[in-house]
């Protein structure tokens, strides 16, 4: 496939039909499998149960297809999460709740593979690594800083600057277990060393912008 930028390239670029999402499940499975470099048109084909054509038709440049699967991944964890959370309760619940979606997607193998591939390909494609940030960090960081805005508002939280605070919320979820994952010291947690992480990320996180801090 040509490398085009997935950046700059434009949204008529991918062409969708009844084989769209096929291929898609078949460049995931291939991606995290085989990583980017090494992933080629005969094996994401082969997973996807489609021609190379049919590929070729759908995602003329195997960057936009890695963004594609990027893309669908994260829309999938955000929307899983805004669903469960109530924005409108208290400030200390949906930040519990946010922790414990940025730390099960930060620990899930989904994540973890791509934040490997996107290191390992950094020299030779830094458009991959940018794809990654802006459908995962980014919007991580709009989401939460929407929030804090509001319970800013709500005279819940005192915070001025609502994304430096947002990504400050999201280290804190990266507390011992993301280090031990990314190192493969770890493959699974148990639920009280999440918890602990989570309970630790809220409390310090309330003890600098809570509202009624002393």
């Amino acid at each position: 496939m040509p490398q085009d930028s997935p950046m700059t390239a434009k949204p008529d670029r991918i062409r969708k039909g009844r084989k769209f999402d096929q291929v898609l499940e078949g460049a995931r499975e291939i991606f995290l499998r085989d990583g980017f470099e090494r992933a080629s048109v005969d094996a994401i084909a082969r997973a996807a149960g489609v021609s190379k054509a049919t590929l070729y038709n759908y995602f003329p440049d195997k960057r936009l297809l890695f963004s594609e699967v990027l893309r669908r991944e994260c829309d999938r964890q955000a929307g899983a999460a805004l669903h469960e959370i109530d924005m409108a309760a208290p400030a200390e619940t949906v930040l519990k709740s946010a922790a414990r979606h940025i730390v099960s997607a930060l620990l899930s193998e989904f994540n973890q593979a791509v934040f490997r591939i996107c290191v390992a390909e950094s020299d030779r494609f830094p458009d991959l690594g940018a794809a990654f940030y802006q459908s995962g960090p980014m919007r991580l960081r709009s989401e939460i800083a929407a929030f804090l805005r509001e319970a800013t508002r709500r005279g819940e939280l005192s915070v001025e600057d609502e994304t430096l605070a947002a990504d400050q919320f999201a280290e804190l979820c990266k507390a011992d277990l993301y280090t031990r994952r990314v190192f493969r010291l770890d493959n699974g947690f148990a639920e009280d060393e999440i918890r602990r992480v989570i309970d630790g990320a809220v409390a310090v996180f309330l003890a600098r912008y809570g509202a009624n801090r002393t």
